[in-house]
């Protein structure tokens, strides 16, 4: 462990402590809160398809969105989704008024609690730019697959 993840750590344990930091599971009258962090963070949008029934869905489905609260206040969130194969990580995300002070690693080891519980597979997308969000991952195992290209269509014709 390094010493600015061993401080980080330390940081939060203490953060702990106090009960400042709490993890919780969703309800739907988070939904208006977190979509301004995800507006805020880059990670959210009506393109997206983000609704709280989709949200709730998920959840039903055997996914897990957590939020992290700092003094009661919404300050991260981590979105998982499963196909029965795979979990999906989508949204995860820390408030920029508290970007770099540790609560990533927070907020990632209690994502990875889920992803162990559930026993499965993790996959995820990044922008190739989001540098921290990268070291972040590459600090947990993540790898990169390089010779794959990301393809999606969002605009369904009904």
């Amino acid at each position: 462990m390094t010493i600015c993840s061993l401080g980080h750590k330390l940081h939060y344990e203490k953060q702990k402590m106090e009960k400042r930091i709490v993890f919780r599971d969703y309800n739907s009258k988070d939904f208006d809160k977190i979509m301004t962090l995800w507006e805020l963070t880059g990670m959210g949008g009506k393109e997206r398809g983000d609704n709280d029934e989709v949200i709730t869905l998920s959840i039903e489905t055997g996914g897990k969105l957590i939020i992290m609260e700092l003094n009661k206040d919404i300050i991260g969130t981590s979105w998982l989704t499963t196909d029965s194969r795979r979990i999906f990580l989508h949204h995860f995300g820390i408030h920029p008024d508290y970007q770099g002070k540790g609560y990533a690693n927070s907020l990632m080891d209690e994502t990875m609690k889920f992803i162990k519980e559930k026993g499965l597979q993790v996959k995820l997308e990044v922008h190739k730019e989001n540098i921290k969000a990268l070291s972040l991952y590459r600090k947990y195992d993540f790898i990169d697959f390089t010779e794959y290209e990301l393809m999606m269509k969002r605009d369904i014709e009904k």
